[in-house]
């Protein structure tokens, strides 16, 4: 069973009690716009007590706000109670709730998109809020007076932008005035409330109008305030003839592949944001440098996810992209065992794609991308780091006492292997006996 069809059963008992059952928000937003919904609510006129005398053994845990999450032929279904919601004192959720009528329920959700109701029988959709023909315009439009919807719930700020993102919508005229002049309010949300919409933007095929659309409405200023300084911050035209690094940055994520990760996408957004505090002139050159802001970077961009509360798997993939992204230039020059080792980190195929759109979106050089190719081609036969002939425990035998001279000897031994030097345990035992 679906999960529509779990949603379609539920309503059926819920409309046979008596109660008036519709689909309500985002499944028929995207069912209208062609889209696959990903999960079924429904909106009815049932109190919490009556589903839960209809569904027993439900969750009660947003009963207060008259929701209640059921399981039904192993699916989640949330089912609200047609409400209006009283004073927002926090910003976020309302004080008290209402039940109410459908019409009513409409008209204190977002926006007019996500304010649709259907029948899940007919397929009969039910608009008191003008929704259809914003689906049909393709216009996002807060519901009721702009400024009011975001004042009751700061979240809504980043849900717009959200919204205006992954479903490539303009922002009606009034509402993108509403959200200039509320996004102030943003500082309200908690960091991880946060972190969840600004994923959806970054991740999204569309991400590069998601980020600008942040800088435009000043809501950046309160999820990473940093990339305001890439603003007019310039960079040597010989090397970036794009222009300064927020440019060049809003070109790469557009760049990007549509799938790209989570990881990928942060880095890609990050990789230059210290170049505003690493900016120097150097006159004898004539040139704008920005030394190290590769290093600083990576721990600007630590700093940074950990303040939205990212999993530390997340930060220390990103963290680790943006401190390796200038080494490219130099992997022409490596020798075959650096070569090996830079390679063979979980990240590289992200970091290469990174490196396709560093160098795309500005001097367009692809010397360095097609060289790692050509070696990846080249290395395919074995493991980039294959099993080491010499351990530890080999120099125990030899007489030595553990420390720290043990992982150079053996690093130094593991740079003969993979340049092709060392080509068996007896060859390694005879270079270790050399060594001592």
């Amino acid at each position: 069973m679906s999960n529509r069809e779990a949603a379609t059963a539920q309503a059926e008992i819920l409309t046979k009690a008596g109660h008036i059952t519709y689909f309500a928000g985002g499944c028929v937003r995207d069912k209208l716009l062609g889209l696959k919904p990903k999960d079924f609510d429904l909106a009815t006129s049932a109190t919490p007590k009556d589903v839960l005398k209809l569904f027993p053994g439900s969750n009660q845990v947003g009963a207060h706000f008259g929701v209640v999450i059921t399981k039904y032929a192993g699916h989640h279904i949330e089912i609200a109670t047609f409400r209006t919601d009283g004073s927002y004192a926090d910003g976020r959720r309302p004080d008290s709730v209402t039940f109410s009528t459908p019409e009513e329920d409409a008209h204190r959700r977002d926006f007019t998109i996500n304010g649709l109701f259907e029948h899940p029988e007919t397929g009969e959709i039910i608009d008191h809020v003008n929704g259809l023909a914003d689906i049909r315009d393709r216009v996002l439009r807060a519901i009721g007076t702009p400024s009011h919807r975001f004042q009751e719930d700061a979240l809504r700020l980043l849900r717009a932008v959200r919204f205006a993102t992954t479903l490539d919508f303009p922002i009606e005229t009034s509402t993108l005035t509403a959200l200039r002049e509320n996004s102030h309010l943003l500082h309200k949300i908690s960091p991880e409330r946060i972190r969840d919409e600004f994923s959806k933007i970054i991740t999204s095929r569309n991400r590069r109008r998601g980020i600008e659309l942040l800088v435009d409405t000043g809501l950046i200023q309160h999820v990473i305030p940093e990339v305001i300084a890439l603003i007019g911050c310039e960079q040597p035209p010989e090397w970036h003839p794009e222009g300064d690094v927020y440019t060049h940055t809003c070109i790469m994520l557009e760049m990007l592949e549509d799938d790209a990760s989570l990881e990928l996408c942060l880095a890609t957004l990050l990789h230059d944001i210290a170049k505003p505090p690493t900016q120097t002139f150097d006159e004898e050159s004539n040139r704008i440098r920005f030394n190290g802001h590769d290093t600083l970077g990576a721990e600007m961009t630590e700093e940074i996810l950990s303040r939205l509360k990212y999993p530390n798997a997340v930060i220390r993939d990103a963290a680790h992209m943006v401190s390796r992204h200038m080494q490219f230039m130099n992997v022409q020059q490596m020798r075959k065992a650096r070569l090996k080792r830079f390679m063979s980190v979980p990240t590289f195929e992200q970091e290469m794609e990174l490196h396709r759109v560093d160098c795309a979106s500005s001097n367009g050089f692809t010397d360095n991308y097609v060289f790692l190719h050509e070696k990846a081609e080249e290395f395919a036969a074995e493991p980039l780091i294959p099993p080491a002939w010499i351990s530890g425990k080999d120099l125990i035998q030899c007489g030595l006492t553990p420390g720290p001279g043990f992982k150079e000897i053996l690093d130094e031994i593991q740079t003969e292997q993979l340049e092709g030097r060392i080509t068996s345990r007896e060859e390694a035992l005879a270079y270790l006996k050399k060594l001592l």
